[in-house]
């Protein structure tokens, strides 16, 4: 599996959250405490925005413990959102096209899980993506197919149905094929002002997924801590798994759920895969 976060608020160095925690998304690369695997070294990614509505990527092969290159460009790049990813592949090649945040537009998307026999599943889930978008897939992953999935489905104007119908778009295929249990899953996607988060698995077993306590109760629960005076009310976290120990700061996100952290209020709503909503031409067997 993989190990991810998202931030978003106020703008501030990537170092300072990719890094300096004590169990940082770096020392989760190497590791992890609640992941599938303890080391998730088959490369990492970073995704980030600046002045460009268009995010910029950075993605290696090299472990994300190291690799100097990362170090080096997180002490530099300051930003009010990013994503940052630790890989480990589930059957895929280890390759720069393989690694996440995949993006698209000013998109971008992150997944820890799989689709159970992808390679069972592939040949017709890829044939319902939109073949307007189809030529920007580059790599081989579940992962980058349930992006293109959701892309094709709305994600750009309803992000929430969007993945609700991908997602059960390929319980629909599994079934045909006879697979069960296809989808484990924790999402993270944005268009550059919002992060929308998904925890879902079809067994009902999903993977670790936590956000943050809002920064002013941090404040008063933790007053001795400095870090949290440089951080803006509006700055969220969403990880994989906490990246220290500190009470009262990490909520577990709800089994089957979504949420949505942006400007002002978040939420946090049950989430359904929408079968059945998808007709699809798929070959004789």
């Amino acid at each position: 599996m993989c190990r991810w976060m998202a931030y978003s608020g106020d703008p501030l160095t990537v170092d300072e959250l990719l890094f300096r925690p004590e169990h940082s998304l770096i020392d989760q690369s190497l590791h992890s405490r609640e992941g599938a695997e303890t080391t998730n070294g088959d490369g990492f990614g970073l995704g980030w925005y600046g002045a460009d509505p268009r995010p910029a990527v950075f993605k290696s092969i090299e472990p994300a413990w190291n690799d100097r290159n990362l170090r080096e460009l997180a002490r530099e790049i300051r930003t009010r959102l990013f994503f940052a990813h630790v890989r480990a592949s589930t059957g895929s090649p280890i390759q720069q096209t393989n690694c996440h945040p995949f993006r698209h537009g000013n998109w971008l998307w992150m997944h820890n899980g799989f689709l159970a026999d992808f390679g069972l599943l592939r040949r017709d889930l890829l044939m319902a993506v939109d073949p307007t978008i189809f030529s920007g897939i580059e790599g081989t992953t579940d992962s980058e197919t349930l992006f293109y999935l959701a892309l094709t489905l709305g994600l750009e104007q309803e992000p929430v149905r969007a993945v609700e119908r991908a997602v059960g778009l390929v319980e629909d295929v599994a079934q045909r094929h006879g697979v069960p249990n296809p989808v484990q899953m924790t999402v993270a996607t944005t268009d550059g002002t919002s992060v929308w988060c998904f925890r879902y698995s079809t067994e009902g077993r999903s993977r670790s997924l936590y956000y943050s306590t809002a920064v002013d109760q941090l404040r008063r629960l933790h007053p001795e801590l400095e870090g949290l005076r440089a951080l803006g009310d509006e700055a969220r976290l969403v990880v994989s798994e906490p990246l220290r120990d500190l009470p009262g700061a990490w909520n577990e996100v709800p089994e089957s759920s979504w949420g949505v952290v942006r400007p002002g209020a978040d939420d946090l709503q049950p989430f359904s895969p929408q079968r059945g909503t998808v007709e699809m031409a798929l070959p004789v067997r």
